[in-house]
């Protein structure tokens, strides 16, 4: 081994390896998934190794070391008993080759693999010995597989071909492969069988030479991982080198560590995730990873604090964090002294989110944003509940969002906004950099056009924290969004009668012309004049002109432009109000600038439009 590395190169015999395999001192982490290669690849893996080429090299660790423990499991098709046995060596890469492999060459049953169907069967596998040693033979097509009682059948169910017995093998010359490494007893039957005939012993000692040998002598290369090697940097090999199956995350690594310790983690946290999103829509959007992610910014926060309390010098006192790296340091114990804490943390933090109207996961503005928050009012606890607190943690949320912060680097800040808020609470600390820095452009409003935009979302929940109405049933939209799925963002000024009055685009497509509303009443809206439309509305609904302008006025629209179909006066009126709104709940002022909405690019059509007669405009492209 290299000075200095974690690792060390080297070449071993397949045989060995596959026995190492079948006796339990080499089996995989228990984060490792079912091998799923299917009957082609295994045979073009078979010829691969008969004619010695190379198949890739496996990646191993090393057991029984501090920086890492996993739960290990056996290779599929070994000895269940061998589950009592504590491996030497696990298998990081590889697991698919070296499953296949043993199960052809080594194991005592058929293989289980799949055919082209996706089919889940079991097989047999054989070299034809005849095609093998045949210099123009295709070695690809002198190994092939039987089914599991080895007959093949022909469409109409008769045999085609029949290798049930020894002495059918001994006769089509078929080499079963899970003899190559203990060839001499079939070796011995096949010259009794042919009466020692002088040219079947030649053939045999041309295939044991060509093929049988190749086997034999077949080196693998590994990479070996010592003992030692951390968590974080087997997660990040894994994750490297698995280019042909699923990506490991931090949850399923720190499963498999748990494991070790007899703690199953996937059940607990399905049991938390199950309760948690059946009780609270708002949290559908939660990930096993956000959960671990919460609970290391209170462990390592608590770290740090003990360090500070202990007097340890700067650079001796962790920081605050949830990257990876921190996440896999976590104990069992550390997990189960926060799980509770932690979940009653996310059931707050949807408490929050209601009181900012906002109900379902797909109008979270940041999803990612919910880990510092759960992580926040877990650490506050009831404290979270006082007017002031609430009013704080919600300028800090609304900051982020309408700042769109949480869009990169994300984990950086979680550790920076977590500590910093709970102190502004607990202790009157300063106020969070996210608070101090974040910053919102007027022109950001011309392009806020979909869902996919945090501050579209944010604005869309302000308007209803507003109490906005709907403008044919007066009822309140948030009230709406529980009884009626099809409560959405749609333009005032509709979309048809702005191509007739050529406004740009740009404009009319905005949020600043946009507001929610019921499916229904956007049908009755149609293509018209917004003046026809709400005079069409007072006198269908019965309501009054003064309190359709109080239903305009709770959407942050002037009435007066509304009637007089004055499109730039209502544009700019209302994207002043909005501006308004934003600098309400961000607690700051905006610089304003007359001249601010000019032409901005990458314009994207949205929701659908409808005319006159209900019926919807084939152009539009739904949000």
């Amino acid at each position: 081994m290299t000075k200095g590395t974690t690792f060390d190169t080297t070449k071993r015999r397949l045989q060995e390896i596959l026995e190492e395999v079948q006796n339990g001192s080499t089996q995989l982490p228990d984060f490792q998934r079912g091998w799923v290669w299917d009957d082609d690849r295994i045979t073009s893996l078979i010829a691969s190794v008969s004619m010695g080429f190379p198949i890739g090299a496996l990646m191993t660790l090393g057991t029984g070391g501090e920086g890492v423990r996993f739960k290990p499991r056996p290779v599929e098709g070994t000895d269940k008993r061998l589950l009592e046995i504590e491996p030497e060596t696990l298998v990081l890469d590889g697991q698919q080759r070296l499953t296949s492999l043993y199960q052809a060459l080594v194991g005592p049953g058929a293989t289980s693999t799949k055919d082209s169907k996706n089919k889940k069967i079991r097989r047999w596998y054989y070299i034809d010995m005849e095609q093998a040693v045949n210099p123009n033979g295709d070695r690809e097509e002198a190994v092939f597989s039987v089914p599991e009682d080895r007959i093949v059948k022909r469409f109409g169910g008769e045999p085609e071909l029949d290798v049930s017995s020894a002495e059918m093998e001994f006769e089509r010359h078929l080499f079963p492969v899970n003899k190559v490494f203990d060839s001499k007893g079939w070796r011995r039957d096949y010259n009794e069988f042919w009466d020692r005939d002088r040219e079947k012993i030649d053939l045999y000692d041309e295939f044991d030479e060509k093929v049988i040998e190749r086997f034999e002598q077949y080196l693998v290369p590994v990479i070996k991982l010592t003992k030692s090697t951390p968590k974080e940097a087997v997660c990040l090999v894994f994750e490297k080198v698995n280019t042909g199956g699923v990506s490991l995350t931090v949850f399923e690594l720190l499963t498999a560590t748990f494991a070790a310790d007899n703690f199953q983690l996937r059940d607990d946290w399905r049991g938390r995730e199950e309760k948690l999103k059946r009780a609270h829509a708002v949290l559908q959007g939660l990930q096993s990873d956000d959960f671990l992610q919460c609970i290391s910014l209170l462990v390592t926060n608590e770290r740090r604090e003990e360090a500070l309390s202990l007097g340890k010098p700067p650079h001796e006192v962790p920081g605050v964090s949830c990257k990876r790296k921190d996440i896999l340091k976590l104990t069992v114990e550390e997990y189960k002294e926060w799980a509770d804490q932690v979940t009653e943390g996310f059931r707050r933090a949807a408490r929050f989110l209601h009181q900012q109207k906002i109900f379902k996961a797909k109008d979270v503005p940041y999803r990612t944003q919910i880990v510092p928050l759960a992580a926040i009012l877990t650490a506050l606890g009831r404290n979270w509940e006082d007017e002031r607190n609430r009013k704080r943690i919600a300028r800090w949320f609304w900051c982020g969002v309408f700042g769109e912060v949480y869009g990169g680097a994300i984990e950086s800040r979680f550790a920076r906004d977590y500590p910093e808020v709970v102190a502004m609470i607990r202790e009157g600390g300063p106020e969070p950099i996210t608070v101090t820095d974040a910053n919102f452009a007027p022109n950001r409003l011309l392009t806020m056009r979909t869902r996919n935009s945090a501050a579209y979302k944010g604005l869309y929940a302000l308007l209803m924290r507003d109490g906005c109405r709907d403008f044919r049933s007066g009822e309140g939209v948030e009230a709406q969004g529980f009884f009626d799925e099809k409560m959405d963002i749609h333009h005032i000024f509709p979309r048809k009668w702005c191509d007739r009055e050529s406004k740009r685009p740009d404009d009319y497509n905005s949020i600043i012309n946009k507001t929610a509303l019921s499916a229904r009443t956007n049908r009755s809206i149609g293509g018209r004049a917004p003046s026809k439309y709400v005079s069409s509305l007072e006198k269908n609904a019965g309501i009054s002109t003064a309190e359709m302008d109080a239903i305009l006025a709770s959407h942050r629209i002037d009435s007066d432009c509304i009637r007089d179909d004055d499109f730039e006066g209502f544009f700019q009126k209302r994207a002043d109000a909005l501006l308004d709104r934003i600098e309400e709940a961000m607690g700051k002022p905006i610089a304003r600038d007359p001249e601010v909405f000019q032409e901005v690019e990458d314009y994207e059509e949205e929701e659908p439009e409808w005319d006159e007669n209900g019926a919807m405009d084939s152009h539009h492209v739904a949000t």
